[in-house]
């Protein structure tokens, strides 16, 4: 079947017609008004002869008038991909001959360079895609445009958003002229532009319909003839927008901000780690006195701070709170939300978000000893904590009886439902960590008018007692020791030399004994469903190829470590000298605290090593139950359980239950939103990313504003990542990513600053950026898509700044 009626084209059929041509059928079927046409299937592009009878005869039956041929490819049109623009168009095709040509452009334009690039950003086959092309008539409009049932700008679901502007809609599509911009929000405005309110009104209600059919919002082309007749071009899920909350029962308008990037991680959470972290961050906060309902969202990790932003006593402490691990960029977005109306608080004073009274006295009791017992004695409290991770670690390997699939399902159900938070060893993990914290935090307003904060990061650098910093000298130590393996380790890509070590078929060059004591972490680590570096080491070759890299002894991570640690020191006693002779008590406050500072600060990362021993554990149990299921044909591969939940594994234990359909179908959205590159921070339960509504800071002169996280001013080129398993770091490089957790922490040893998306001053990357001593600047919006690899790129810590000079080099642009 070469040549189909377009009203026969189905969305069954989008492998034989593409994505546009199943769109319009469903249009026509839907009793739609859509210009009447047809389709040169993809069996024609397959045998790659052009089908001209057949095209010719349907030609003739659409009365051999100007037409429209549009690409209609089977990778078009997507719920993740539209490929707007990316094939060809052409219009007012008369004639065969101009049609049949018309037909090859679009065949062509399948393996132009803008389709090719677009392919490959998303991890599409190239051999996999074909070609449809649509041929029908052409509409002459007096205005044409564009229809989004969802507010593409602010991701509102109760606005939609039109573009028009008279004649041939492509002025609206390329940009190629002003447009007429309107918001449909329901109330009745004023006629202005180049339609009328009646016409607006029309628009509304075809959206509406639309987005019913089709269950999710739409972006459509349209066009008004001169009749006043409302023609649809093109209807096809919008693909930009980031999932909307789910709906809830409780009062509208909610907020929900991002917990994930606090560990540095943008990435979606898969199933199985969702179902762990949200209990596992639930119970934290619990032990902190506070109720918060963890959100899935877009694989994403929120929480609904409704009830406390409404709540009259927690609101005026909230934005405050969010500044140690959120950042500027969340306090900035709560405090807009506290000045909306909607979020006023309510009366009567119910706190509905805090923990119970009796919770909350206990949890502050034991958070007032254990942190004045860490600043009494920090070495001690030091002692006690690595003592309670050891016996964390021994407890949490799972018992020698386990035998059969269903003993390891309780065994993991088990260490899911463990979220006691009395424990005398979490006591001993918690209250040190947040000394140090407090610590760390507090000198900063101690010492407005003595010291600036860049002062104050300055004595936080070279911070002993980081379990993260170790494990990164550690594997320095590693590298400076490979002798007369260099080359191959140089040489050979690090997925060979991963499988090669895992074969036991390397040369024995230290990893072994790294892995043994830090094979329980990666990147995204706190994520169930991600492999650790036991698994799989490839990321820590691609870091030890980084670091053969460093020439300069005295660019070694060792010597910038120590230096970072002199500095800071001597740093130290001229600002507590400096502020007791200004202001002498709150000179021997602050001098106290960032003594303190200096001997616990450091362990805020053994919180977390500490808990990815359990995960480890788990982890591996939910591996031999998948083995098993997988030998039962119920699951495709083991790792296939980390895209389902405990209770459905309880299903296909116990019962049979097959459940690769919803696997392969969980497996589909987790790979469409590992290509999302932005994540908002924070969402109201219409669906509005509120940073979209707050007023946009400008420098005005290209310098990228955010904010100083480690002092220092550094000039390089920069390097954009957004995978650290495979990133080739040159030393001096600028560090660009959306965000780091500590399993991006070896590409800090070679890079000369770093520069993020988003973050809070004590959160990971600013802390080891601190520790080696290399500016930092944190919340500089869109820095990986308005930086370029290769692009020189000043990073200015103190001031909060990156200037960008000049273009991207041509040869660097865009390796990892």
């Amino acid at each position: 079947m070469q040549v189909i009626a377009l009203s026969e084209a189905t969305a069954a059929m989008s492998a034989l017609v593409g994505g546009k041509a199943a769109g319009l059928g469903e249009l026509i079927r839907h009793g739609e008004r859509v210009p009447d046409g047809f389709c040169v299937t993809t069996e024609a592009h397959r045998l790659g002869v052009v089908p001209t009878a057949e095209i010719v005869a349907a030609y003739q039956r659409l009365g051999a008038g100007p037409v429209a041929v549009r690409s209609s490819a089977t990778a078009e049109d997507l719920p993740d991909a539209s490929f707007a623009g990316q094939q060809d168009t052409v219009l007012n095709v008369t004639g065969t001959a101009e049609l049949i040509a018309a037909v090859e452009k679009c065949w062509a334009s399948l393996h132009g360079d803008r389709a090719t690039a677009y392919r490959d950003a998303r991890g599409i086959d190239h051999q996999t895609v074909r070609m449809a092309v649509v041929v029908q008539r052409m509409v002459t409009p007096a205005v044409a445009g564009v229809l989004f049932t969802a507010n593409p700008l602010t991701g509102r679901r109760d606005e939609m958003a039109v573009d028009a502007a008279p004649g041939l809609g492509t002025t609206v599509v390329d940009g190629a002229a002003a447009v007429d911009h309107y918001t449909l929000d329901g109330v009745t405005r004023t006629e202005a532009g180049c339609l009328t309110s009646t016409q607006l009104a029309g628009l509304r209600a075809t959206g509406e319909r639309l987005q019913a059919h089709f269950g999710c919002p739409q972006d459509v082309e349209w066009a008004i003839d001169a009749d006043d007749v409302l023609w649809l071009l093109q209807s096809r899920p919008i693909t930009s927008l980031f999932p909307a909350p789910p709906v809830s029962e409780k009062p509208l308008p909610r907020v929900y901000l991002e917990f994930g990037h606090v560990q540095g991680m943008l990435q979606p959470v898969t199933p199985m780690g969702m179902s762990t972290l949200r209990t596992q961050i639930a119970a934290m906060l619990a032990a902190l006195g506070v109720r918060v309902e963890i959100v899935d969202i877009g694989g994403r990790l929120y929480g609904d701070l409704t009830d406390l932003a409404r709540d009259r006593s927690s609101r005026k402490r909230l934005v405050k709170l969010l500044a140690v691990d959120f950042g500027p960029r969340a306090q900035a977005v709560m405090q807009h939300v506290l000045a909306d109306p909607r979020f006023a608080p309510t009366s009567g004073g119910v706190r509905r978000g805090g923990a119970s009274g009796g919770a909350s006295l206990r949890t502050a009791r034991r958070a007032v000893v254990g942190i004045l017992r860490a600043l009494a004695r920090p070495e001690a409290a030091r002692t006690r904590m690595f003592e309670a991770i050891e016996r964390l670690k021994v407890s949490s390997a799972a018992p020698a009886e386990l035998l059969t699939t269903a003993d390891r399902l309780r065994f993991v159900q088990a260490q899911d439902d463990d979220t006691d938070d009395t424990d005398d060893s979490a006591d001993a993990i918690m209250w040190p960590i947040v000394a140090g914290m407090l610590a760390a935090a507090l000198p900063t307003a101690l010492l407005k008018g003595i010291a600036g904060p860049d002062e104050v990061h300055t004595v936080l650098g070279g911070m002993p007692h980081n379990v993260t910093i170790e494990m990164d000298l550690a594997l320095w130590r590693l590298a400076q020791g490979v002798g007369d393996h260099r080359q191959l380790l140089l040489d050979t890509p690090p997925a060979e030399l991963a499988a090669r070590h895992l074969r036991g078929t390397l040369p024995d060059i230290g990893m072994t004994a790294f892995l043994d004591a830090y094979g329980h972490r990666g990147v995204a680590e706190v994520d169930l469903g991600v492999p650790r570096w036991a698994e799989d080491p490839t990321p820590v070759f691609a870091a030890i190829a980084n670091y053969l890299r460093v020439t300069d002894p005295q660019q070694g991570p060792d010597q910038r470590f120590q230096r970072a640690a002199s500095t800071a020191e001597t740093a130290l006693e001229e600002l507590v000298t400096r502020a007791r002779r200004r202001r002498p008590v709150r000179g021997r406050i602050a001098g106290f605290l960032l003594r303190r500072a200096r001997s616990l600060a450091g362990l805020r990362e053994a919180g977390k090593f500490a808990g990815l021993y359990p995960l480890r554990e788990t982890r591996r149990q939910l591996l031999l139950i998948g083995a098993d299921l997988h030998g039962r044909g119920l699951l495709d591969q083991p790792d296939d359980i980390m895209f389902l939940t405990l209770d459905e594994v309880h299903g296909c234990v116990h019962q049979g239950v097959d459940l690769r359909g919803t696997v392969t179908a969980r497996r589909t959205v987790h790979r469409r939103e590992l290509r999302r590159r932005t994540v908002p921070v924070a969402l109201l339960s219409d669906g509005t990313d509120v940073e979209t509504v707050l007023p946009v800071a400008s420098t005005g002169d290209g310098t990228l504003a955010g904010v100083g996280a480690s002092a220092g001013r550094v000039t390089g080129p920069a390097r954009v990542v957004h995978d650290p398993g495979t990133a080739h770091i040159e030393p001096g490089e600028v560090l660009v990513a959306a965000t780091t957790d500590p399993g991006w922490t070896p590409l800090f040893l070679t890079a000369a600053a770093l520069v993020t998306e988003t973050g809070a001053i004590m959160a990971h990357g600013p802390t080891v950026a601190r520790e080696y001593g290399i500016p930092a600047v944190i919340c500089v919006p869109d820095a990986t898509r308005t930086i370029t690899t290769g692009q020189l790129v000043t990073v200015d810590g103190g001031a909060g700044t990156v200037t960008p000079h000049g273009p991207a080099a041509p040869d660097q642009e865009g390796r990892q």
